[in-house]
């Protein structure tokens, strides 16, 4: 049977509507960002812990003492693991997702349950928005919006409004006919019978369609971190990149007591809306007596809002009038950067993570503000070329990364290479004594178990040994390459030469791995990796005019062997998130490296 060429008639229809619709994209975009900024503003400037009391006397009033003193608790644990920015990026984004999925989903959900042909029309497009796997929607999203937040919400949105439309009309058609008869009888408009009788008999069941909706908005942060998204996704996203156990779980019981709070919130705000649940919880609350109805407890409205009011005062106060809203940085001669903003992406390879926060020390002394954000390679190239991330300092060509190159290049600056030559290699542990070249490998995979270690699949060396060096060598039907991580190949690497165990993996030099393990470079006889590559420095269109000097400090830059593989060990031996705190040392004792800018 012939292939049916539905991937490349999807490539060619998303072409056509980045051609032709970029205006509409980039109004989407704008909209976007400005709510996700107006939110993430106003819960960003309240001092932590005020925040969260506010939240603690929302969770007093919809829900009792209990939930108010454990809510505190819990945010106030995420303040001290240091999360609470990107707890509050996080929240901003669902929120956002939450407010335009609802604003699409119920009226959507009212229009299928007044009409069956609507409903047989939506019911496959649902099915397919549902069960489509979500990473799938983060691909047009980062090709029509670029990195960052957008396409984050972009896919949240499309994959939790489902429920939100199959709840709306659930609910509506649940609604007894008899009551909306007796409704029409005594002369009610169809619109009065929906806002006076429908609506408030289905709000249980649309409220239980908003909660699914945010719960499942949560269950992508993690996803939306991979392309940019920032928050607690970011943060789990980095540390599955750096096999970081300790930041992983801090950033996923963050996210816990996030989806917990919200989750009790809504569902005790559908109580709260509903008729039939008031008049449940007023049953509850006469029924309660001693310790339980201490705890279960609830203020007046007038008096939650006015409490919530007093603290929002304060904190915004001490927001105005603390010491963060009058810094400034020094000015003179090094402040050349005046606060502009900078942006910079970066791979979890080691040469990439050392120049990139080299980069951010050196630029943040003389005056600039940088965000350095970790993204898949993909995500990085598609990033540059929508002007969303300034530079980067890890592009290996014209080899490795050739792939991107073409696809991206003529709307990319090269500012040159800062490194080379390179290598990208197969290596394995010295004590296999019988294993030099790659064609060693040949029938010898039952002692490797038929596999080789692999880093990112978005990365060129993987490309490269898939499509060339196994098939070159006959090894593509004996091994399978096991795509993962970099931090994940070396833990792996890690594992099994102290066990001395048989391993192979993708590597390549300069690299640490090689000063720390006694590793042999298999040999390439037939050349099937390439000519060695040299570290491109690649930046936006414009980005040279827009920032000259930077630039030129770019272009002058360079690193040798020594000085490249000594801050890569001072950033390993420093540990998980004080890269900087290594570049410093490091600059400390290489003072003619931060003479380049």
């Amino acid at each position: 049977m012939p292939r049916l060429p539905l991937g490349s008639w999807v490539d060619t229809g998303v072409e056509f509507l980045q051609r032709h619709l970029s205006w509409l994209f980039d109004a989407i975009s704008t909209v976007v960002t400005g709510l996700y900024d107006g939110i993430d503003a106003v819960l960003s400037a309240p001092a932590p812990l005020l925040l969260a009391g506010i939240l603690a006397v929302a969770a007093w009033w919809l829900r009792g003492l209990l939930a108010a003193l454990l809510t505190m608790a819990g945010f106030a644990l995420v303040d001290s693991i240091g999360l609470w920015d990107e707890a509050m990026s996080t929240l901003s984004l669902v929120l956002v997702a939450t407010l335009i999925t609802l604003v699409i989903s119920v009226p959507l959900g009212i229009w299928a349950s007044r009409s069956d042909r609507v409903s047989a029309v939506l019911r496959p497009v649902l099915d397919f928005m549902q069960t489509m796997p979500a990473m799938v929607y983060l691909i047009p999203g980062i090709i029509f919006f670029g990195v960052g937040v957008v396409p984050g919400i972009i896919a949240t949105i499309i994959f939790s409004l489902p429920p939100g439309v199959r709840m709306t009309e659930l609910g509506i058609r649940q609604v007894d006919g008899e009551l909306v008869e007796a409704a029409d009888a005594f002369g009610t408009t169809p619109r009065d019978t929906l806002v006076r009788v429908q609506l408030p008999l289905a709000l249980p069941t649309i409220m239980a369609g908003v909660n699914q909706v945010i719960m499942l908005g949560l269950s992508m942060v993690v996803i939306a971190g991979m392309v940019g998204g920032g928050g607690l996704g970011g943060a789990v996203y980095k540390a599955i990149g750096n096999v970081d156990i300790g930041l992983g779980f801090e950033a996923g019981i963050s996210i816990v007591i996030l989806a917990m709070y919200l989750d009790r919130m809504t569902g005790a705000l559908g109580r709260q809306v509903s008729p039939l649940g008031r008049r449940a919880l007023a049953k509850v609350r006469a029924g309660a007596s001693g310790a339980a109805k201490v705890w279960n407890h609830r203020p007046q409205p007038a008096y939650a809002i006015a409490g919530a009011v007093v603290l929002a005062l304060v904190a915004g106060g001490l927001s105005t009038f603390g010491p963060g809203s009058g810094e400034t940085k020094a000015g003179g001669a090094a402040d050349i950067g005046k606060g502009r903003k900078i942006s910079l992406g970066y791979i979890p390879w080691d040469e990439g993570v050392a120049s990139t926060f080299l980069w951010k020390e050196l630029l943040e002394r003389r005056g600039f503000e940088v965000d350095a954000r970790q993204l898949e390679l993909g995500a990085l190239y598609t990033g540059l070329a929508g002007g969303q991330v300034d530079f980067q300092t890890d592009a290996w060509l014209p080899v490795t990364q050739a792939q991107y190159w073409k696809k991206y290049g003529n709307k990319l600056d090269d500012l040159g290479s800062w490194y080379g030559p390179t290598s990208i290699e197969l290596s394995v542990p010295s004590y296999m004594k019988d294993v030099k070249s790659l064609a060693d490998l040949k029938g010898k995979s039952s002692q490797f178990k038929g596999r080789i270690i692999g880093i990112e699949p978005s990365a060129g060396a993987m490309g490269l040994l898939k499509d060339k060096v196994l098939p070159a060598y006959g090894l593509d039907g004996e091994y399978k390459v096991v795509d993962g991580s970099t931090p994940g190949m070396l833990a792996e690497l890690k594992r099994a030469y102290e066990k001395k165990e048989p391993v192979a993996v993708v590597l390549w030099s300069p690299h640490w791995a090689y000063a720390s393990y006694d590793l042999h470079k298999l040999e390439d006889p037939k050349g099937s990796w390439g000519k060695g590559d040299g570290i491109h420095t690649l930046a936006r269109k414009g980005f040279a005019k827009d920032e000259p000097e930077v630039a030129k400090w770019l272009r002058s830059f360079k690193l040798n062997e020594e000085q490249l593989t000594g801050l890569e060990a001072k950033i390993q031996k420093s540990g998980k998130g004080k890269e900087q705190d290594a570049v410093r040392a490091w600059l400390d004792e290489h003072p003619e490296v931060a003479k380049m800018a």
